[in-house]
């Protein structure tokens, strides 16, 4: 069997449908697991920034409280001495202190026993107020309230131009527990939270006051929040349904375990891209070597079903490879041929020089395109012969690893091409006799005239001796004209002869014009008889011409004759037959040229096909082998119509290369 050069290893099981999927599964619980961390990671820092947020809310609520306590003291010991005789600069100190801007108090109001307002700091009027709370300033009910509960009471807000806010504290002032009046602080709720609101708070948080309606009636600032991490609380004291809200400005990011996250989130999505790559890639690289595979064994069988032995040898000239075909060509296994160098046992002893020579030429790389034939022997001593066709053999690299070749055992070809030879060769031979057959007559009647002058010679030369009287030189004479008219007789046998033998090509140096006047001189009685004129216009001097000068002449004697033919229905003035020769394009060319009635579509098309014949007794088998001799000789056999009538034949043939 054949040796398999690519080295195919058999195709493994294929792996179970869950095998490929087992790293999807560990890279999908991967990032679960990663995201888990990553989202419970961030709803502790949400978590711990809710703390944050809401201690801060606490703290300002604080603050705020203790401002609200400290006021309200603040205004209960200003109660006494605003509502009483005793005012001295202490008690100015002490308003100015309460009205400090950081206090969040804009105005002081001391009212009497009956609501009628006593005095205020800094003066006023209700002018100041807009919408409901025109005329109800100051609240009469939250001092009646102030004064039933005995402490400070905050009333409800109220709106104010430019979009200001403000309420009221009432602080009730007693006297040995009696009512006296009541001091009321005016509290701006933009200027609390501009004072009591650090900047450290406001940047951070947006703080805003709502009503019970919702209705945002302060704000620190005007910026809105991009964040929505925010904490509302009872704006207690003062009560009455407000609510402050506080807002982060944005949340705040750790970044150092979110880039972590995010590393293992993007590493794990490379991990899963590079898995479908990778899967990708080996599903081609299974579906590349599967389509290997099949197209392997296709080749594989279709070199196991061929005729045709292929080997193939490395730089050295050892065989690497052969198929069934040669190894059946040779008689020997694969297992015997591979590896083995020159000279190979399938080599014929009586021709190894030359096959070494051949194997030297093509590991040289001059092996010729259309191969080499030889012969070779098989195991069991039989001969036969190949043609060896060699192509380099080339590796995917690009690199030439050696050659491979082809062989196709050419025994029975060439010995058809033999026998086809020996026929060829029969059926000229038969042609030329039929040839001189037709030509009969005429070489019998040219024979009689020189035999005839023969017999007449002798006759006189014998009459001569009968009389006695026979002089020497008249003697001589009679016998030199004998002489001359048996060597006419001899060669016009000679030409028969050499015309109908049978015999092997010959290939020699030939003047073509000389063969021509041979072929001339055989048809010219024939010629003569038929009337026809025979005008030779030859090219002079022709180089020499490699040719079997016995075929040469057939084909010039057939062209003849079958120009005569043409001529049989035309006038006999007029039946003339040129014959000319001329070189060129390095080929020796013949033309012969009829004035017949030309020749018809219909028998042009099958003119050169073999046992085609218009005439009653031809073979049809003349122009047929005209061709075949002039492509025997590497040479052209054509013709073309003349429009003036008749047909024109060209014979070339190459001219002898020195």
């Amino acid at each position: 069997m054949s040796q398999n050069p690519l080295n195919f290893r058999p195709p493994s099981p294929p792996p179970p449908s869950w095998y490929w999927g087992l790293p999807y599964v560990a890279v999908v619980l991967f990032i679960a697991t990663v995201a888990l961390l990553l989202w419970l990671t961030h709803r502790q820092d949400a978590e711990e920034q809710r703390g944050i947020l809401i201690n801060d809310v606490l703290w300002m609520e604080q603050n705020l409280s203790f401002q609200f306590e400290r006021n309200a003291a603040l205004l209960t010991q200003l109660g006494p001495e605003l509502l009483g005789k005793i005012a001295d600069d202490s008690t100015e100190a002490r308003l100015k202190q309460a009205l400090d801007p950081d206090t969040g108090l804009v105005r002081i109001l001391w009212l009497r026993e009956d609501g009628r307002v006593k005095g205020a700091e800094p003066p006023f009027t209700d002018t100041h107020l807009v919408g409901e709370a025109s005329g109800t300033f100051p609240s009469d009910a939250t001092s009646r309230l102030a004064r039933s509960m005995g402490r400070a009471t905050y009333s409800d807000t109220y709106a104010v131009i430019d979009n200001q806010a403000q309420f009221e504290v009432h602080v009730p002032v007693f006297e040995r527990g009696r009512y006296v009046g009541a001091v009321v602080g005016v509290y701006s709720l933009n200027e609390l939270l501009q004072h009591q609101i650090p900047w450290w708070f406001s940047e951070r948080y947006r703080v805003t006051v709502t009503n019970n309606l919702g209705d945002e009636i302060a704000a620190k600032s005007k910026v809105a929040p991009l964040s929505t991490l925010a904490y509302e609380i009872p704006f207690e004291p003062p009560g009455h349904g407000l609510s402050v809200s506080v807002t982060a400005y944005k949340s705040e990011v750790r970044w150092v375990p979110l880039l972590l996250m995010g590393s293992l989130v993007i590493l794990g999505c490379a991990i899963v891209w590079s898995l479908w790559a990778l899967r990708r890639h080996m599903r081609r690289r299974q579906a590349a070597e599967q389509a290997l595979r099949a197209e392997h064994a296709f080749r594989k069988s279709m070199e196991d079903s061929l005729n045709t032995g292929m080997r193939a040898r490395d730089l050295e000239g050892r065989i690497t490879y052969v198929n069934p075909a040669f190894c059946r060509m040779v008689g020997f296994s694969a297992d015997e041929l591979i590896g083995m160098r020159p000279p190979m046992p399938y080599w014929p002893p009586e021709d190894l020089e030359r096959i070494l020579d051949v194997h030297a030429m093509i590991l040289s790389g001059h092996a010729p395109s259309q191969g080499v034939e030889f012969r070779l022997m098989r195991r069991d001593g039989t001969r036969f012969d190949v043609l060896l066709i060699e192509a380099p053999l080339i590796d995917p690299n690009g690199r030439h690893i050696g050659w491979m070749g082809s062989m196709v055992d050419v025994t029975e070809q060439k010995r058809a091409q033999e026998l086809a030879r020996q026929q060829q060769e029969r059926l000229q031979a038969t042609a030329r006799l039929v040839t001189m057959g037709e030509m009969a007559s005429t070489l019998a009647h040219e024979l009689n005239q020189p035999l005839a002058a023969i017999s007449s010679y002798n006759t006189g030369c014998l009459n001569l001796i009968r009389q006695g009287d026979l002089p020497r030189e008249e003697l001589t004479g009679i016998l030199e004209k004998i002489g001359r008219q048996a060597q006419r007789a001899a060669q016009i046998i000679r030409r028969v002869h050499d015309f109908v033998r049978r015999r092997e090509p010959n290939f020699v140096a030939a003047d073509f014009n000389a063969i021509l006047r041979e072929a001339v001189e055989l048809v010219e009685p024939t010629a003569e008889r038929r009337g026809v004129s025979i005008d030779c216009d030859f090219t002079m001097p022709l180089p020499a011409v490699s040719a079997d000068p016995v075929m040469i002449e057939q084909v010039a004697v057939n062209l003849i004759r079958n120009g005569m033919d043409a001529m049989a229905d035309t006038p006999i003035d007029e039946r003339r037959l040129q014959l000319r020769t001329a070189l060129r394009d390095g080929m020796v060319c013949l033309t012969v040229e009829d004035r017949g009635a030309g020749i018809p579509a219909d028998v042009a098309e099958k003119l050169f096909a073999p046992f085609f014949t218009t005439k009653s007794e031809g073979m049809g088998m003349g122009l047929n082998i005209c061709r075949s001799i002039a492509e025997l000789h590497r040479g052209r056999l054509a013709y073309e119509a003349q429009p003036a009538g008749g047909t024109v034949f060209h014979f070339s043939v190459p001219v002898l290369q020195p």
